[in-house]
């Protein structure tokens, strides 16, 4: 018998604390090889924090939290920087820098972590903005000249200059329009299928978390409330996933994710 791969990331017990405050009591979670994992959960909720505390930029109270297999609790920035080679993040903002081009802002990653000559880090940049579907004068624009999709697209381009294993994307469709926020939901699934990426998310978009999430955990009262396939939390009695899920938003991105499965399974015949 076959065992179960080892996570890629695995949280045990994490607490956070801003001064009286607790944001998490006990956090369990382990996302797996290949899986595009989702986090979500009420604003105040931590989810978030919890995205920073496992990038290793800030440390819980109490708990292990483990990426690759080495704990990155408590994780200094030299002893760091091997295992964020091994990611990329795109944050909510972009946070791209505004003095630089598009083709700057990933090619600055390269040049940065990699020996690649000039002409081979300009060439490989140009092909990860390629690869999130930017047009090709888009890496000769700055991020002010772009629209928000645009800019989220750089982004991730961005967090993907180094090949990353694993990807972590912070409300990867915030303030975009919805046919904006369509394009990044069908780019996240083919970068999962294309690449092999394993993938984590946080996110507050339903429409998102039905067309790409493996498998969903849902942050409430300071700890995981529910966990599992959105089929699965659509069926929960707990009172946090059901006021998430069943709301006239949730119920609207569940009927319009079956009948787009129902589409594809009928193209497919």
């Amino acid at each position: 018998m076959d065992s179960e791969p080892a996570a890629v990331i695995e949280v045990r017990g994490v607490v956070t604390r801003f001064g009286s405050a607790t944001v998490h009591d006990g956090v369990d979670l382990r996302v797996m090889p290949g899986e595009v994992f989702a986090l979500v959960g009420g604003s105040g909720s931590g989810k978030s924090t919890l995205l920073r505390e496992i990038i290793a930029l800030q440390r819980p109270v109490a708990g292990s939290i483990r990426v690759f297999g080495h704990e990155v609790v408590g994780l200094d920035d030299a002893n760091a920087l091997p295992l964020r080679r091994r990611w990329g993040v795109m944050f909510e903002r972009g946070a791209l820098f505004s003095a630089l081009t598009v083709a700057e802002n990933v090619a600055m990653v390269l040049a940065e972590h990699t020996e690649l000559p000039p002409h081979l880090v300009r060439e490989v940049a140009a092909v990860k903005i390629a690869l999130t579907g930017l047009p090709p004068d888009a890496g000769a624009k700055y991020p002010s000249e772009l629209s928000g999709g645009m800019r989220k697209r750089a982004a991730l381009a961005r967090a993907l200059a180094l090949d990353p294993e694993l990807l972590f994307l912070d409300e990867p469709t915030a303030g975009l329009d919805p046919l904006s926020a369509s394009g990044i939901d069908e780019l996240v699934k083919s970068l999962s299928e294309g690449l092999r990426l394993t993938i984590m998310m946080v996110t507050h978009d339903l429409d998102l978390l039905w067309h790409t999430a493996d498998r969903v955990a849902v942050l409430g009262d300071g700890r995981i409330v529910g966990l599992g396939t959105m089929n699965q939390l659509s069926d929960s009695a707990h009172p946090v996933v059901r006021q998430y899920f069943h709301g006239a938003r949730g119920r609207a991105a569940h009927e319009q994710a079956a009948l787009a499965a129902g589409e594809q399974t009928w193209k497919t015949r």
